[in-house]
């Protein structure tokens, strides 16, 4: 006799899992998702990732692999030929001296990130992060069992970091400090003279340097600086193929840092996805030896995208700092709404624009749009917002 189902039990969650905050724009990216499925046109300024196709000598790397039978497990750390070219690259791009056998190869940056937090975190340390950041970050270092302390920066400075609020937030429980330079949601840019500052910081009182430079090839009018350079031994630099060559889908991130802790986020890795995807591997192998008319061609696209969307949003009376990186902006939205999710919702239902709310980034008052559009789509949006 089959015994019938119980319906009233319900798994016991763990308590880290309930911990994790939900995200706050999963109710306006649903309700966008449902207008735009009964028939109603919204334009999205949401998306994080570049419009552009990946490359083709990309593309044709992967084809190679592909027939090639590159298909089958590889080393968790990744093919010894990528990280040899993110090695060289590291070399030839930031001035680092780094050896394949100190890079580590993740299912996008995301994974390296996770990686080093739970390689790194003991259960109450604390980690400084510039706020506004991006999502992830608080989330990611709550799940491995540390403290996330927000240093806040200001529009006016252009989100730009003030190294002595960085250093009154040090208390003995402070273990990492993590930078995103440049930044999302903000495109902030920091100077050199920051990056040296916080680098004396964290020799001076044994801290790790977490530093995510995924949008530094999107940069403008300044030179990507890697803090690395100034505190090798205390930094972990994560990076990927995402933005910079538009592989968003291919899923390959990396970090470059001190033996012990790269080999600590392989026994990780090890123990969790195991290794990237082989395919992708060799199509980034591809895409880091070799891109730099991909990369001048984006980096022109966005930079004329920013400057337009930028000005509209300041011609509405919608204040904008101008970014200097990433394709992001971060536009005040209190003359719409004083609260950024109501501000969200009446941009969504009233003008059909779908836009980010500041929320989670810890920017009130705030939305974030994305310009990795088109200038068509940038231009209709800010006739969108005229209306409100």
């Amino acid at each position: 006799m089959t015994t019938p189902p119980d319906t009233t039990f319900s798994p016991r969650l763990s308590q880290q899992v309930q911990r994790l905050r939900p995200s706050s724009t999963i109710a306006v990216t649903s309700r966008a998702l449902e207008m735009q499925r009964s028939g109603i046109d919204v334009l999205s300024m949401a998306a994080g990732e570049p419009d552009f196709d990946t490359p083709a000598h990309v593309v044709a790397a992967a084809k190679q692999a592909i027939d090639a039978g590159k298909t089958r497990y590889t080393q968790v750390q990744g093919i010894p030929e990528l990280r040899e070219a993110i090695a060289a690259k590291l070399k030839r791009e930031n001035g680092l001296n780094y050896t394949a056998e100190q890079v580590t190869v993740g299912n996008g940056g995301k994974q390296s990130l996770f990686n080093a937090f739970f390689a790194l975190l003991d259960p109450g340390d604390e980690v400084l992060i510039p706020a506004p950041y991006w999502v992830s970050y608080p989330e990611m270092v709550r799940f491995a069992g540390g403290v996330p302390m927000a240093v806040t920066t200001r529009p006016e400075d252009g989100y730009r970091l003030d190294v002595d609020v960085l250093k009154a937030a040090i208390t003995p429980r402070t273990k990492l400090i993590v930078l995103n330079s440049p930044g999302n949601p903000t495109g902030a840019v920091f100077p050199e003279a920051t990056l040296r500052a916080v680098a004396e910081l964290a020799q001076q009182h044994g801290l790790t340097i977490l530093t995510d430079e995924m949008y530094e090839h999107i940069i403008y009018d300044h030179q990507h600086v890697s803090i690395a350079r100034f505190a090798p031994e205390h930094t972990l630099t994560v990076n990927g193929a995402s933005k910079a060559y538009a592989m968003t889908g291919w899923r390959i991130g990396y970090a470059a840092g001190p033996l012990p802790l790269v080999k600590a986020m392989n026994a990780i890795q090890g123990q969790s996805t195991s290794n990237a995807s082989s395919v992708s591997q060799w199509a980034a192998a591809a895409a880091i030896a070799d891109s730099r008319e991909f990369i001048e061609m984006a980096r022109g696209k966005f930079q004329e995208r920013r400057d337009r969307i930028v000005a509209g949003l300041n011609a509405l009376g919608l204040p904008t700092p101008t970014p200097d990186g990433a394709f992001y902006v971060l536009a005040d939205t209190t003359r719409i709404h004083a609260d950024e999710l109501e501000a969200t919702r009446i941009i969504l239902d009233e003008a059909r624009v779908a836009v980010v709310p500041g929320t989670d980034f810890l920017a009130p008052g705030r939305v974030r749009l994305s310009y990795a559009t088109s200038l068509e789509q940038i231009g209709a949006v800010l006739e969108r917002l005229k209306t409100l």
